[in-house]
This record gives C-alpha cells, structure tokens and sequence, in this order.
C-alpha cells in the first residue's frame, strides 16, 4: 500500500504542477489513473504531506523559476500582512510552505471579529473582488472566502472569528507516514514568521 500511495503521490504532484488542480481533485485523478475504476479508500490516498514531497521534488527538477516565485510570494504576502495587520493576518498553503506551483494562490487567513471593515477596506483600495466559502481549516463548516488578483498573483483571504485563532496556532503531528515532510509544523505563520523565511 506505501507503494501505492507513493505513486499516486507522485502523479498528484504532476497534476497540480502542470494542470493547477487542488489537492484532493489531484489525489482522486491521480488514483483513478493508477487503478482505472476500482475505488480506492479516501483512507488509502495519499496525505497532502506526501504529495507535497512530489511536487517540491517537482518544482525544483522541472520549474527554473520556482525559487524566485517562492520569494515574490513571501515578500507580496509579507506587504499584505502589514498592511492588513489590524485582521490578525496569518499566512498559509503553498506560499507559507515555500511550494508554489505556478497556478497557487496566496492563501492569507484573517481572524478578526470585523470582516465587513475588511471588505470595506478592500473596495475603498478599488480591489474587485469576488466572494466564495471555503473549508473551515478546523472541519467546521465554511469560511468566507474572498479571491482577487494582485498583479500575476491570484489572492485568497479566507476570513475567520478571532476565537478561531487559538486553535490556529497549535501545531499538528508529523504525516501519516511519520515523516515530518517538506513544510513546517505549523500550518501558518505571522508576518514575524514570514519575515524569518526572507532572505
């Protein structure tokens, strides 16, 4: 089965690399494609530890520009943190991963308890927006979703209750296989943080 999972990983990896698909559409592709129509077990796929092995491995061989869009992302969404520091932003995904396929967003999460004076800063800065939900990173239901353009970088700003933060900031356990794995512990980091991945 590690094999099994490790294949699919690794063709995840491909497709998100080349294709933009997310993490699990990659992971249900990737397995159909391995073992045609039998069903496989979401149990039985690949964490998104392991396919982040892939795909960094990925990244690196096959995308030159890969190390310089990892720090124009960091420096972009250090530049939104500050400015947004008032909504407790904290970084996140690929950006905060340092694995940034060419079709990533900059995924910011903000906690605060004023997501209308958010929105309102953002269309007094002229910013078009649009509005979708997204998962709770907690698996409690959706979240507010907000997505525009700077420049050539899609932005994602998931908005959530200030109590949320909390349990935001605990650090997980290692993946399913034990390994700690390309990214940090932790699922996300202040502007400090960020700062700190700077060079």
């Amino acid at each position: 089965m590690d094999s099994l999972r490790s294949e699919i990983a690794a063709l995840a990896a491909q497709l998100i690399a080349d294709s933009g698909l997310d993490y699990q559409s990659a992971k249900r592709k990737a397995a159909r494609d391995v073992l045609g129509d039998t069903r496989i077990s979401p149990s039985a796929l690949p964490d998104n530890d392991q396919v982040d092995r892939f795909l960094l491995e990925h990244l690196q061989l096959f995308d030159s520009d890969h190390a310089a869009r990892v720090e124009r992302y960091r420096r972009l969404a250090l530049d939104w943190m500050r400015r947004l520091d008032t909504f407790h932003p904290y970084l996140t995904g690929a950006a905060w991963k340092g694995i940034i396929a060419r079709h990533a967003p900059l995924h910011l999460q903000l906690f605060t308890d004023e997501q209308k004076e958010l929105e309102i800063r953002l269309i007094d800065e002229r910013i078009d927006y649009s509005v979708s939900e997204f998962p709770h990173f907690a698996g409690h239901g959706d979240v507010t979703a907000l997505h525009f353009d700077a420049g050539e970088v899609p932005m994602l700003f998931t908005l959530y209750d200030y109590d949320d933060l909390r349990g935001a900031l605990r650090k997980r356990a290692g993946s399913r296989d034990g390994s700690a794995g390309p990214a940090q512990r932790a699922d996300r980091g202040n502007a400090e943080a960020v700062a700190a991945l700077l060079p």
